[in-house]
């Protein structure tokens, strides 16, 4: 009689079956060494992206290849430019030797400029730096996935939501977060960075489990999170890592790839 006191989930099943299936792709295609070894919680702090320059497109270069390094691809041959000068250009062929992420990629040793992956910014983001880098991040996971070996739980219909998740899966779940459903960019859809006028494709909610998920998956206590998370999401976010952690059959399944 006094089942309506319990805990419901912090989402509905299908959302939540759909991200373990989004992590269990992810662990597959991208490297469950890197992902439990090499890879960190980003957090939007002059810590983690230190450094000035003088120019906007200094800063928001500075960023980006932070960004880079944190998302363990640091060795991909890139171009970032502001988007009001993204011309219309056939996307190159991903070709990246090696491992596709983390400490044993190999930098190749020049790549032309029309070979490079073309990453655009919006000016007036740079003094929004966890909106940016949040942006950044997502063009991350959508070159990365475009380089897995079989497609994305959902189908290819949900993309944009797949990477959204897999940029968390980077370590960028609390600029998602924080940032989720407030910013809206624009992007050169000629590029490969999404749709023009883009903005969170999932909500705080749904960006929040994921987050909880790689803290758990990482062993993480809930302070490390709770102090960079904003307050509105902080209680969801406790709520949403005890469903994680009482989830243990779906827990052992992502630990059990790649070992």
């Amino acid at each position: 009689m006094f089942g309506f006191l319990k805990d419901k989930p912090a989402l509905d099943e299908t959302s939540i079956e759909w991200l373990f299936d989004l992590y269990a792709w992810a662990l597959r295609n991208f490297d469950a060494g890197v992902f439990y070894h090499e890879t960190i919680l980003v957090v939007p702090s002059n810590e983690f992206f230190p450094g000035r320059e003088s120019s906007l497109h200094g800063m928001a270069n500075l960023i980006f290849e932070q960004a880079k390094g944190y998302a363990g691809m640091g060795h991909w041959p890139t171009r970032l430019i502001d988007q009001g000068s993204c011309h219309i250009m056939a996307p190159p062929k991903l070709q990246i030797d090696g491992a596709l992420r983390g400490l044993q990629g190999s930098v190749p040793e020049s790549v032309d400029e029309v070979n490079r992956l073309t990453f655009t910014y919006d000016p007036a983001l740079v003094n929004n730096p966890e909106a940016l880098i949040a942006t950044y991040a997502h063009m991350l996971a959508h070159y990365l996935g475009s380089a897995a070996q079989e497609p994305p739980p959902g189908g290819e219909q949900n993309w944009p939501h797949c990477t959204e998740v897999l940029a968390v899966f980077l370590g960028f779940g609390l600029m998602f977060a924080n940032s989720a459903s407030r910013f809206k960019v624009s992007s050169c859809g000629s590029c490969g960075g999404g749709q023009a006028e883009r903005s969170s494709y999932l909500s705080q909610f749904d960006i929040t489990y994921a987050l909880a998920m790689f803290a758990v998956l990482k062993e993480m206590p809930d302070k490390v999170v709770l102090r960079h998370l904003k307050k509105s999401l902080r209680s969801y976010y406790k709520q949403a890592a005890r469903d994680v952690r009482r989830r243990e059959d779906m827990l052992s399944r992502l630990r059990g790839i790649g070992v």
